[in-house]
This record gives C-alpha cells, structure tokens and sequence, in this order.
C-alpha cells in the first residue's frame, strides 16, 4: 500500500479536448506499479503501450467541446488539490467505447500487501 494524491486538471485531446482530468501527483510507488504490470504484459505478448503513463481520473469525456471553454475551466482549477488517500488495492477494468461513451466492467480486485 502507498499514498496518492489528486492535483490540478487538465485535458486530453489538444486542440480537439476529448477528456477532462484531474491528475495524480508523481508516487514513485505508482510508477513502479506500473512498470511491474507493463513488463507482466510484454511477458504474455501484449505489445507495450504506445502512450506515455499519466496516472489520472477522468472527470468527463466531451464531444464536440470548444476548446476555448474546456481550457478555461481546466485553468481555473489548475491549483485543485486533494488531502492525500491510502492506495491499498487497485481494480482491472475492461472498457469498451459504446456510442453513447465508455462501458467500464470491473474485471478484478486486486489488494495492494506490505
């Protein structure tokens, strides 16, 4: 287990946004986490993934948003930041992109032990 903590919003999309987040503060806990769980992954012949890590929560997904707006309010609560929370499990999702959004389906939990 290790802590996390939420700071400061940001988009996704450039100048088309497509997503609006709020970000996670860097953890070198986190970072190693993933690391572990890239390498699991290129072991079972996935292929690693192309983007770069940007832990985050996702807060809305827009369609057709002007850019001008969606920047603003990302700006205007750039200096967010939440009390600092105990990760002490993480859950796999599957996701699946329905025209109406994402479908998210809790896969399994897995607990986080020292």
């Amino acid at each position: 287990p290790f802590q996390l903590r939420l700071s400061g919003c940001g988009t996704f999309g450039g100048n088309k946004p497509h997503s609006l987040f709020v970000g996670v503060e860097e953890s070198a806990d986190l970072r190693r986490l993933q690391a572990i769980h890239e390498r699991i992954c290129q072991v079972l012949g996935l292929p690693p993934d192309g983007r770069k890590f940007a832990p985050h929560v996702t807060l809305a997904r827009l369609k057709d948003a002007r850019r001008g707006r969606v920047e603003a309010w990302a700006e205007s609560h750039g200096s967010f930041r939440a009390a600092p929370f105990d990760a002490d499990r993480f859950v796999l999702f599957s996701s699946f992109l329905a025209s109406e959004g994402a479908i998210y389906t809790p896969e399994r939990e897995y607990a986080l032990k020292g």
